[in-house]
C-alpha cells in the first residue's frame, strides 16, 4: 500500500480531492423527499441457480441482484459485484439505511462464481454478513489495495485474495481484470477514512468486455479507461445516491450517461439506485433522469426489474416496473462535480 503512488501521508488520495458542503448535506437530510423510500411492495423477480448456472445464448448475461450486486457472465466466467445481503447498509443491526426488498436468491444458492469483486469497503458494498457466509467459495476475491485485510480477519483465506492497485490486473482463467481509478473514498469507522482504495472494474473477457464504475465522481480518467481498456459491451455505472452538497462523492445520472460515453460503452445498465435510501432525492429519481439524458444522448440503456437478467447483445424493450412519482429534474437539482475538490461558484441545496 505504501508503496503506491496513491498513498500520501498514511492514507490514499484522488487525483481530484473531493468537495463537501457540510452545512447543506444536514440541510438535504432534514428535508429529504417524501419518497426517498418505496410505499408499495416492488415487482421484483428470483432467480433460480438452474438460471443462473446454464449458460448464456451470447455468452454474456448480467442479472441485477439490487444496488451494486450483479451476477455476470462474460464468455463462460462468472462474477459476483459487490455482494450485500445484509438488512441494512449499515454498522448496526438496528439502524442504518434498511433493503427496500428481501434478497432475490440465497447467496447459498448461486452457482458458485469464480469471481468476487469488491469496489471498495463502504458498507452498501462490502458486507460482513455476507462475506461470512461465502468465505468458504472456492473463487477468487478480487479487492483494491487494503480491503483483503478486512476479508482475512473475516475467515476469506489469503491465498484466495488478489489485491489490486489502480490499473494493475489480474487473469482469473481467460478472464483479464483491471482494478480501474475512480473518485471516490473509503472507510467504515471514523478512524479508517481512506486506508484502504477505491476503484471500478474492467472485466475482458475472449469476446466481451463489461466496465463496472463502482462509486466514483466524475473525473477525467474515465475517459481514458475507455481508450485503454474499452470499448465495453455493456457498463455498470452508479446513477444513484447524489446530493448536491457533496456533489464529488458519485455520478449522479446525467454524469453516469456522460460516463457512459467516455469509457466507451455500447449499453448502460445503471446501478447502485432501487434498493437502499442513502441521499435525500425520491427512490425513483436517478432512474428517470438517467433515462431522459439518454434519449438526449442518443444512448441505449436498459433497466431490468431486480432479479431480472438480460443479454446486452440483443438489450430488452423498456419496461417501467417503478412507480411514477414526482421527481426533481437537473434543472432543479443539478449535480456537477468540481474539477478540482474546490467550492463551486455557486452554493448548492439549502446552503445556496
Amino acid at each position: 500500500m505504501q508503496r503506491s503512488p496513491h498513498w500520501h501521508q498514511g492514507r490514499f488520495r484522488n487525483a481530484q480531492p473531493l468537495w463537501n458542503d457540510y452545512l447543506g448535506g444536514l440541510w438535504s437530510i432534514l428535508n429529504r423527499d417524501r419518497h426517498s423510500t418505496p410505499d408499495l411492495e416492488l415487482p421484483v423477480l428470483h432467480p433460480t441457480r438452474e438460471g443462473l448456472a446454464a449458460d448464456s445464448a451470447s455468452g454474456l448475461r448480467a442479472t441485477w441482484l439490487g444496488h451494486s450486486t450483479v451476477y455476470l457472465e462474460i464468455d463462460g466466467t462468472r462474477i459476483l459485484t459487490d455482494p450485500v445481503w445484509g438488512e441494512r447498509a449499515s454498522p448496526f443491526g438496528w439502524a442504518g439505511p434498511k433493503r427496500f426488498y428481501a434478497p432475490l436468491i440465497e447467496v447459498e444458492a448461486l452457482p458458485v462464481p469464480q469471481v468476487v469483486a469488491i469496489s471498495h469497503d463502504h458498507y452498501d458494498h462490502l458486507d460482513r454478513a455476507t462475506i461470512l457466509r461465502i468465505r468458504d467459495w472456492d473463487t477468487r476475491f478480487v479487492v483494491p489495495l487494503g480491503v483483503g485485510a478486512r476479508l482475512i480477519r473475516w475467515g476469506v483465506p489469503a491465498a484466495r485474495i488478489t489485491e489490486l492497485d489502480w490499473w494493475e490486473s489480474t487473469r482469473v482463467g481467460t478472464l483479464e481484470i483491471t482494478l480501474t481509478p475512480a473518485r471516490h473514498a473509503s472507510g467504515r469507522t471514523l478512524l479508517d477514512k481512506d486506508k484502504t482504495l477505491w476503484g471500478g472494474f474492467a472485466f475482458r473477457g475472449a469476446h466481451h468486455r463489461v466496465y463496472y464504475s463502482g462509486d466514483t465522481g466524475m473525473f477525467p480518467g474515465l475517459a481514458e479507461i475507455g481508450e485503454r481498456l474499452g470499448p465495453f459491451d455493456l457498463t455498470m455505472i452508479e446513477a444513484g445516491a447524489y446530493g448536491q452538497a457533496w456533489p464529488d462523492w458519485h455520478l449522479g445520472p446525467e454524469q453516469a450517461v456522460r460516463a457512459h460515453a467516455m469509457v466507451r460503452g455500447r449499453v448502460l445498465m445503471p446501478v447502485h439506485w432501487g434498493l437502499f435510501d442513502l441521499a435525500a432525492h425520491g427512490w425513483t429519481e436517478p432512474i428517470e433522469r438517467v433515462l431522459v439524458a439518454a434519449r438526449a444522448a442518443g444512448a441505449i440503456v436498459v433497466v431490468p426489474r431486480p432479479g431480472e437478467s438480460l443479454e446486452p447483445g440483443t438489450p430488452p424493450d423498456l419496461v417501467r416496473w417503478w412507480p411514477a412519482l414526482p421527481w426533481k429534474t437537473e434543472a432543479e437539482r443539478p449535480i456537477r462535480a468540481t474539477p478540482d475538490g474546490l467550492r463551486p461558484q455557486t452554493v448548492p441545496g439549502g446552503a445556496a
